[in-house]
């Protein structure tokens, strides 16, 4: 059996942290922080740390290809993404 950090590792991630989601975006963590506290972005808090919950990523880009058009993430923030 593998230690949890091996298996772990070998799955795609489940939640991002601000500063991973922040790169993955290409936009500073301040704005990313931002967003979340308008309500224009999807995360979880858990304590005082926020995390980006990868499902919610993932639909934000596949509706951009599926649908050709621009979204908007704040229209993912309220979904159930965890």
């Amino acid at each position: 059996m593998k230690p949890w950090s091996q298996a772990s590792s070998e799955k795609s991630p489940r939640f991002y942290s601000v500063a991973e989601a922040a790169r993955m975006f290409q936009t500073s963590q301040m704005t990313l922080y931002r967003a979340i506290a308008d309500g224009q972005f999807p995360a979880v808090r858990i304590r005082g740390r926020l995390i980006i919950p990868a499902v919610a990523v993932e639909r934000m880009i596949e509706a951009a290809l599926g649908g050709n058009c621009v979204v908007d993430a704040a229209d993912f923030a309220g979904e159930d993404a965890a």
